[in-house]
């Protein structure tokens, strides 16, 4: 591929990516559909116990697969040399679509975090309505919009440094 760069392994998809950018671009494609399940499952089935199963799962697989892919960004690829060859890097538009995506990536696991750690705090183990309800399907809601927008600006960047 590019003999400069040190890669863990070319990518899957056919562009310049290396295998973990692939794999995140992927992964965030299943990740919205798993949340609006679950959204709709508490919403209209009222499976509570579900739900709590599914964010807690998804942010745990996130969480393992946004690390495997800092350690690969910040030791083993070099993804600057990857997206030099796009049509929009030398313009500095992929930097400013970094930054934008970076603008949602940074503050997404805190949210979701403390959503889901204030979840833990004032919900029984059964999950039961009680008055922080209301309270945790706001901030749910911030969560969800900022992961949804972590994923849109994430597959735009990975679009413009990697495919166009």
């Amino acid at each position: 591929m590019l003999e400069n760069t040190l890669l863990i392994g070319e990518g899957f998809l056919p562009n310049r990516a290396s295998l973990m950018l692939d794999f995140v671009f992927l992964a965030m494609l299943v990740v919205l559909p798993i949340q609006a399940f679950s959204f709709w499952i508490v919403k209209y089935q009222r499976k509570l116990v579900a739900h709590r199963s599914l964010q807690v799962g998804t942010a745990a697989v996130l969480l393992v697969t946004v690390l495997a892919f800092e350690i690969d960004m910040q030791i083993f690829t070099d993804w600057r040399a990857l997206a030099k060859d796009s049509r929009f890097y030398d313009s500095g538009w992929v930097d400013r679509l970094l930054w934008i995506h970076l603008a949602f990536a940074i503050p997404t696991p805190f949210v979701w975090g403390w959503v889901i750690f204030a979840a833990i705090k004032n919900f029984t183990w059964q999950v039961t309505i009680n008055e922080y309800a209301s309270k945790h399907r706001q901030w749910g809601r911030v969560a969800a919009l900022f992961l949804m927008m972590t994923s849109i600006t994430g597959w735009v960047f990975y679009l413009a440094a990697f495919v166009l």
